[in-house]
């Protein structure tokens, strides 16, 4: 990755633990202005706050008109309705215990907006068990399978079948069609658009089915940041990016359509020099994502830095600039998968400029907050 590195650097470095995530809230509001550019409506973006878990964050967007928002966790839709988002969206479909807590949020919140996603009759019924006598509106949308095999049902027959047992369903409402597809990462914008043209044909016969039945699709929500492009092009539906609101080294090398800034740099230190070209650091596994393959961050002052090893509180680099860089060196590295990096930190640090002007609990790292 080439880039300029004067806006990440910190006065105040000399003082700041390592390791540490740092966000820079100038940027992360120009990536939120260039969404909005891209989707050309606030209104159209669902951003999922799984990639940053900030009230801070959701509060921001909310300034910026972005009011609604999707989320993988009960603990990460408390935290977006108490921020100020005025939609919410679950988009885990919710079984077991999380049924009755997702109801009880509704409750909680009731002048926020809530809705999740089911792909199975047992889990509606479910849901439809949870929110009986509840007197909470809660809208539910099909989540559809259209290439990803992770979750969904397969725009068809069946999917009919379940929205309509969804709008049959006392107490809940049909809410509209999910799809993600998370798969499409093709490097050309074209070759996603084309990648992505049969399931946007088949989610649309479906919603023109269901509309003939005389059945009401508030909406359909489409894609993340990969497809948020290809989608954007499309008038009449929602978009749900998320990445792009911190962007990371990783969608920043694959799109290069997409130009959103990163705006979360980690702190880290040398701690020790194991031999001729080698640096060890202060980022293990514990502070950086480590579930895909190297790089898993980039070092903008070594870009030729290549990983030795990795454990879990330490990354041992080799590189020709080895030697430039003594114990209790400062490095910044640019996380190549940052929604799983933020989920590592149990605060943030807050840059302006040029120095941490505060730290953010990141709130919905909990797996519970308070129901």
């Amino acid at each position: 990755m080439s880039m300029d590195t004067t806006w990440l650097r910190l006065a105040d470095e000399p003082a700041l633990a390592t390791p540490a995530l740092v966000l820079f809230p100038e940027r992360i509001e120009e990536n939120l202005r260039r969404m909005i550019a891209r989707a050309g409506d606030p209104a159209r973006l669902r951003p999922h706050v799984k990639t940053h878990k900030l009230p801070a964050l959701v509060a921001l967007q909310a300034r910026l008109g972005i009011t609604r928002c999707k989320c993988a966790t009960i603990a990460e839709a408390e935290m977006a309705a108490g921020a100020g988002a005025v939609e919410v969206t679950l988009a885990a479909q919710p079984v077991g215990p999380n049924a009755a807590r997702l109801v009880e949020l509704a409750r909680a919140f009731p002048a926020v907006r809530f809705s999740t996603v089911v792909d199975d009759f047992s889990a509606l019924a479910g849901l439809a068990a949870a929110v009986a006598g509840a007197r909470v509106p809660l809208e539910v949308l099909v989540d559809l399978d259209v290439g990803m095999a992770r979750t969904g049902i397969v725009p068809g027959p069946a999917a009919v079948e379940l929205y309509a047992a969804i709008a049959a369903a006392p107490g809940l409402r049909p809410g509209g069609l999910h799809a993600y597809d998370g798969h499409h990462r093709q490097r050309s914008l074209e070759e996603r658009v084309a990648a992505a043209a049969p399931a946007v044909a088949r989610v649309e016969a479906l919603r023109t089915e269901l509309l003939a039945r005389g059945l009401a699709v508030p909406r359909v929500v489409w894609g993340g940041t990969p497809t948020f492009p290809v989608h954007a092009r499309r008038p009449d539906v929602e978009l749900s990016p998320g990445t792009c609101v911190l962007w990371d080294a990783g969608y920043g090398a694959g799109l290069p359509d997409l130009d959103f800034l990163p705006a979360a740099v980690l702190l880290t230190r040398v701690i020790s020099r194991p031999g001729v070209g080698r640096l060890c650091l202060d980022l293990g596994h514990k502070a950086v994502a480590s579930e895909m393959p190297h790089p898993r961050v980039i070092f903008p002052e070594l870009p030729d830095a290549r990983a030795v090893t990795h454990s879990e509180e330490h990354l041992v680099v080799e590189t020709a600039r080895a030697g430039d860089f003594p114990v209790g060196a400062v490095l910044h590295g640019i996380p190549w998968h940052i929604c799983p990096t933020v989920a590592l930190h149990d605060r943030v640090l807050v840059a302006r400029g040029g120095h941490v002007a505060e730290s953010w609990p990141v709130v919905a790292r909990a797996r519970r907050l308070n129901f």
